[in-house]
């Protein structure tokens, strides 16, 4: 059976793009439904509430302590109307929402989220170039949030538009910036070259912006981790990510005490849905690269069999659970961030962006390439 199982794979290998696919959609939805959840619980215990705790088992006493909510908000906004103002861009009006949330799933087509499963690496697309395919994906989310405050032809949803768009330049420059020291040393030849084993035979034909190489680089110990070793390259990435998903403090484009609710004033049911379901995809995904990046991906410094691509099906399992534990840890960091800090102020924001963070992810890369040169 198995080897019928096998001979199927290798003869139609879109088969397994396809199961892939599936399973990380399969993950990543759940996650969204109850990242949201999360952010109301997490919420309410920061403000001394109680929070959803009553949705369970339909048409019985049983609660489950409320994880039934996010179905009940899902069939809400089905059920709600889908009311489209006269005044608005209809083309535009109606492509917005998923303009916004497509790219946010499209990125988890490169990201590594656990090393092997039988002969299938756990990765849907293993790029060579997957860093830069994951900044120009991630990118086109802006144009989502564009779209709705121009096609909502409505002052407030304009505004929170263009304030989309200029935060996204301002960041996403800083946050390209700060990950060119993480591949400068994960790029070092001399590591490169001493890769035996069953590293070896998984980062086989992958190029030097390949995202597993990355993960390689983090798996001899703990203080390997980039966070360690490029923790300004950290910081301003983080803070980055808070940026590009429109979270506080930098939720200048929704700024719901200025805006109303900003680019989204305009939508109700599921079309206001899908603009909440592309923010938390996209915490998810950016949650997933700072895993990638500068948290050891799904390795751990607990020896062989945490740090090295899985030769069984138990390992592979617990690699890919490593990295969604991790994920939910940065997750609940972004949650908590959100209700415990006040939102800039634009100039605030903007002189971040660009006097602070520009300048001084710059300087990390010619530090790096200084200390790599005397160490070479």
């Amino acid at each position: 059976m198995i080897n019928f199982v096998t001979e199927i794979f290798a003869n139609y290998p879109w088969l397994m793009v396809l199961i892939k696919v599936l399973g990380v959609f399969a993950v990543i939805m759940p996650m969204v439904a109850y990242s949201v959840m999360a952010e109301r619980r997490i919420s309410a215990l920061i403000q001394d509430r109680i929070g959803p705790n009553r949705v369970g088992i339909p048409f019985t006493r049983v609660k489950l302590l409320g994880l039934g909510q996010p179905l009940a908000d899902g069939l809400k906004s089905f059920l709600k109307e889908d009311f489209t103002p006269a005044y608005v861009k209809r083309v535009f009006f109606w492509m917005a929402p998923a303009v916004a949330m497509i790219p946010s799933f499209v990125v988890f087509a490169v990201i590594p989220f656990g090393s092997f499963l039988g002969a299938q690496k756990m990765v849907i697309a293993d790029l060579n170039v997957g860093i830069l395919f994951t900044f120009g994906i991630v990118s086109l989310g802006v144009y989502g949030i564009v779209l709705a405050g121009y096609a909502s032809n409505s002052k407030y949803p304009f505004l929170g538009g263009i304030r989309s768009s200029a935060q996204m330049i301002s960041y996403e420059i800083a946050m390209g910036m700060a990950v060119v020291p993480v591949f400068m040393l994960a790029a070092d030849s001399a590591w490169q070259s001493n890769l035996t084993g069953t590293w070896k035979n998984y980062l086989d034909g992958v190029g030097l912006l390949n995202l597993s190489s990355v993960i390689a680089y983090q798996s001899d110990s703990l203080f390997s981790w980039m966070i360690f070793k490029q923790p300004i390259a950290f910081c301003i990435f983080l803070v980055a990510i808070f940026a590009e998903t429109n979270r506080l403090p930098f939720d200048m484009p929704e700024s719901e005490t200025e805006l109303v609710a900003g680019y989204n004033t305009e939508y109700s049911s599921m079309r206001f849905a899908l603009f909440f379901m592309g923010e938390y995809a996209a915490m998810i995904a950016g949650s997933a690269l700072m895993v990638v990046l500068f948290c050891g991906g799904w390795t751990l410094p607990l020896g062989d069999f945490f740090s090295t691509p899985a030769e069984t099906l138990i390992q592979g399992i617990i690699h890919i659970i490593v990295f969604i534990i991790k994920i939910a840890v940065f997750l609940a960091l972004m949650i908590w961030v959100r209700w415990m800090l006040p939102r800039f102020r634009y100039d605030q924001l903007m002189n971040i962006g660009w006097k602070r963070f520009l300048p001084v992810s710059l300087g990390n890369i010619i530090l790096t390439a200084i200390v790599l040169w005397v160490t070479a």
